[in-house]
C-alpha cells in the first residue's frame, strides 16, 4: 500500500466521517451492474487498506452485495461510503469523498466486458472481465 498522511472524507450531510492513512493512488473503477445501479455509473475507487477510522458509525447502512464483500453508505443522506472485503476487511473508498488526494492514476478497470456501450475511457489500464473476478474472489470466499 502507498501510504500517506491522513486524509478525511466525509458524507453530504458530515453524520459520518472516514479518516485512511494507507491510500493507493492506483485507483480502479468498476463496471458492474451493482456499481452502477448503486451509483448510476461505474465506481471510482481507491484501495485503503485496514487502516480506515470511520466516526458516526452508528449511521452507516451496511448492504451485503455480494459473497465476498459488503457496501456501506449513510443513512441519513445515502452518500456511498465503501466497498468493503468480507474475508480481509479491506476498504475501498470512493475517491470523490477524498477531494484533497492527488496523483491518482487509473490503473485497473473490473467487470470490463460488462461496461455498457455509452462510455468509454482512454486511460490504458489492466482490465479483469466477470469470469476472472468469479474466479478470483471465490478463492476470498
Amino acid at each position: 500500500m502507498f501510504e500517506v498522511n491522513s486524509e478525511e472524507a466525509s458524507c453530504l450531510c458530515g453524520s459520518v466521517t472516514i479518516t485512511a492513512t494507507d491510500i493507493n493512488p492506483k485507483f480502479t473503477v468498476c463496471h458492474c451492474s451493482t456499481c452502477r445501479t448503486w451509483g448510476g455509473g461505474p465506481l471510482f475507487v481507491v484501495q485503503c487498506g485496514t487502516n480506515v477510522k470511520i466516526e458516526g458509525h452508528e449511521k452507516v447502512g451496511i448492504y451485503n452485495s455480494s459473497p465476498w464483500a459488503s457496501r456501506g453508505f449513510c443513512s441519513i443522506c445515502g452518500t456511498h461510503l465503501f466497498y468493503q472485503l468480507k474475508k480481509t476487511g479491506g476498504y475501498n473508498i470512493p475517491v470523490g469523498l477524498f477531494p484533497k488526494l492527488s496523483g491518482l492514476v487509473m490503473n485497473m478497470q473490473y467487470f470490463s466486458d460488462k461496461r455498457p456501450d455509452y462510455y468509454c475511457f482512454s486511460n490504458e489500464t489492466k482490465e479483469m472481465t466477470e469470469s476472472e473476478l468469479q474466479t478470483y474472489f471465490s478463492s476470498l470466499t
